[in-house]
């Protein structure tokens, strides 16, 4: 008989702290290529060029050690809980990312993005509250 997985109170902050360091990992990947900026590949000499000129960047290597330590704790969060539920429940970067793009990136984003988001939130929202009504129907 397979163990009850439950996605507790302690659980979810650690999902919410994954999402947080995805959108820190995701915001230093794109400031990492700021010296590459109009860039174009080609060739695999072209590449090479890319490679040192992004190299160097302080940024990569924070974003680097992020997705490290993301997946550290995502591969001890799902002995913990469902993949079905912590897939969603982890998808707050949809909106962490944008919010961080805007503000630091000074980036647009349109309204039809906005509304894809808030669809994306709802779906989190629902996923949560499903897996706590499946744990007391249990």
């Amino acid at each position: 008989m397979l163990k009850r997985k439950h996605l507790t109170f302690k659980i979810f902050l650690f999902l919410i702290f994954i999402d947080l360091l995805e959108t820190f990992a995701q915001f230093c990947f794109k400031k990492s290529v700021f010296p590459a900026n109009g860039f174009e590949i080609q060739t695999f000499r072209d590449i090479l060029h890319f490679i040192i000129k992004v190299v160097p960047s302080p940024y990569l290597w924070f974003g680097l050690f992020s997705v490290i330590l993301i997946f550290t704790i995502w591969s001890t969060i799902l002995s913990k809980i469902d993949l079905s539920v912590a897939v969603p429940v982890c998808s707050f970067s949809y909106i962490t990312v944008p919010l961080v793009s805007l503000v630091f990136l000074h980036e647009k984003i349109s309204a039809l993005r906005w509304s894809g988001i808030s669809i994306i939130l709802l779906g989190v929202v629902l996923v949560s509250v499903s897996s706590k009504q499946k744990e007391r129907i249990q």
